[in-house]
């Protein structure tokens, strides 16, 4: 399949503020691209900058430099550096991204937060309905939790219900952090074959999995972050 997500010349610093300005540059220079039906797994010791580039893909940090170009719509889009709306607009229809924590807002219920994706799309609130509980029932939430807010839920819940929501539509690329975390070995092969799944239909997956038999059940390729991520490097703003 063709390419889906190209990256090119990737870099991202943070400036720390409160100790004198220091530039602790994470990533430099990064170089690959994804094609349909492929998982790319992120790759390298903790501290390697692997969350850093999931948050910099989607949005959520602002790149120094480079180029993040998605299929969106039939066309290439460019992130670094587009409007907030067509960011957006990218990330209702092209780009997913299963985080490590479910951030939603208090008493919606999880069957709504779930559902949310596919409204969002325009389906019918009756199909939307109906892959949301399909998705619950396969994660083991009980139905007795469907129409409770997932913020009291434990930390295994709210991230099945997270990974739900995740896979609630099909998505040209989607963005992994850690799905199979907190969750037991049942759980966990749900993922993974929600994962497979995807591949199958088409999408682009860029995933960390620091279990080893998750990485290898879903991985067609390897990042090797500790290369492409910089050395530390402190730069001094004066």
């Amino acid at each position: 399949m063709n390419n889906l997500i190209e990256v090119s010349g990737l870099s991202k610093t943070f400036t720390l503020h409160q100790q004198n300005g220091v530039v602790l540059q994470v990533l430099r220079d990064l170089n690959f691209a994804v094609r349909g039906g492929e998982c790319l797994v992120l790759h390298g010791q903790s501290g390697a900058g692997k969350s850093t580039l999931l948050r910099t893909l989607y949005g959520n940090y602002l790149a120094a430099g480079g180029s993040i170009r998605i299929c969106h719509a039939g066309s290439w889009v460019e992130l670094v550096g587009a409007e907030p709306r067509q960011v957006l607009a990218v990330r209702r229809q092209s780009l997913g991204y299963v985080s490590q924590f479910l951030r939603v807002i208090p008493r919606v219920s999880t069957l709504d937060v779930v559902m949310e994706p596919a409204l969002s799309r325009g389906w019918a609130r009756s199909d939307a309905e109906a892959r949301a509980k399909a998705l619950l029932a396969r994660l083991n939430i009980p139905e007795a939790l469907w129409q409770l807010a997932p913020g009291t839920f434990s930390g295994g819940e709210q991230q099945r219900v997270n990974i739900a929501r995740g896979f609630m539509v099909e998505w040209p690329v989607l963005l992994l952090d850690e799905p199979t975390a907190s969750l037991d070995d049942t759980n966990r092969q749900v993922v993974l074959e929600l994962i497979n799944e995807a591949k199958a239909a088409g999408s682009a997956l860029i995933g960390i999995f620091h279990d080893r038999s998750a990485r290898e059940a879903v991985a067609d390729r390897y990042l090797d972050m500790s290369a492409a991520a910089a050395q530390p490097e402190y730069v001094y703003v004066v």
